[in-house]
């Protein structure tokens, strides 16, 4: 009787089919987090002005450059300057928007909270990850409106294909950057001291320009960055085949804009997740209580 009671009992279920459901229970939870996250930003307003504030600033610099051209030619400075905006505007919200609000999170004690969820860490990162894309995606869909109606901006079938692979690619470049900064970053104060790093970065990343007018060590190093090739692979997307005679090798090396943005991806995908997960691991009830009484004292 206990032998037949052995064989009918039930095997257990597979290690591997329960960590898969595990997996997509968690991706289910985050892009549900995201959605919320995205309702709570466009319906309230001081978190959409925040979200937005760069796209504005810059819808408005473009605004003012209508009606004027490039010395020498006929071409509207606006539609030059967009693409580099658009690429500009990628990786700021990809990387400080994620940190800012990793660091927000972590003071408040909500990542303590999804941490003790299971599942929660996974879904609290795929949650930002949508919020962070859907804010970006929305301030590009908003520089573009402009750009097509401020300035005739004319862009074919394969611009609009290069735009969207190059947009996709530098959020997947950019995201994991964030979060592995904002894991690094203790208080939210600090934050505005990766903005001095960007502004510097921009400027030798030649994507307001063509990167062939810095002397050669500077070009060096901006192509290292993600930052250069989004603004090359913007440019490529949105401006005349004709102008890539400025850039280097007089092309839009759109195949190394590929490698540079999988390959920066890939090593923030790798990185950021390790340290989060550490930083999460030494989060506690106590942590987030000093830091609660720290921002009330700097308050008072």
């Amino acid at each position: 009787m206990t032998a037949a009671r052995t064989m009918a009992a039930p095997a257990p279920a597979p290690a591997r089919p329960r960590a898969l459901a595990a997996r997509l229970s968690a991706a289910r939870l985050g892009l549900a987090r995201g959605g919320i996250e995205i309702w709570q930003t466009l319906t309230y307003w001081p978190d959409l002005l925040q979200a937005l504030f760069f796209s504005g600033v810059s819808v408005v610099a473009l605004v003012v450059m209508r009606g004027h051209h490039v010395p020498g030619t006929t071409f509207s400075l606006g539609s030059l300057t967009l693409p580099g905006v658009i690429g500009m505007n990628i990786a700021v919200g990809g990387v400080t928007g994620v940190t800012a609000l990793l660091a927000i999170d972590r003071e408040d004690g909500t990542l303590l909270r999804a941490k003790a969820t299971p599942g929660g860490m996974s879904a609290y990162v795929i949650g930002k990850i949508v919020l962070t894309a859907a804010t970006v995606v929305l301030g590009l869909a908003l520089m573009l409106i402009v750009g097509l109606l401020a300035f005739g901006l004319q862009v074919t079938a394969t611009g609009w294909l290069t735009l969207t692979w190059v947009a996709a690619l530098g959020l997947l470049a950019t995201i994991p950057l964030g979060i592995l900064l904002g894991s690094l970053i203790a208080d939210p104060r600090f934050v505005g001291l990766i903005v001095l790093p960007f502004a510097g970065l921009a400027a030798i990343s030649g994507i307001f320009y063509p990167i062939t007018h810095l002397p050669g060590w500077l070009q060096t190093i901006g192509q290292v960055f993600p930052m250069y090739w989004l603004g090359l692979g913007m440019r490529a997307a949105l401006l005349p085949g004709a102008l890539q005679s400025v850039e280097l090798d007089g092309s839009w090396r759109l195949g190394y804009v590929l490698l540079a943005l999988c390959g920066w991806a890939a090593l923030g995908l790798l990185a950021a997740p390790p340290v989060l997960r550490r930083m999460a691991q030494r989060e506690s009830g106590s942590k987030v209580m000093a830091r609660r009484e720290r921002a009330m004292l700097r308050r008072n």
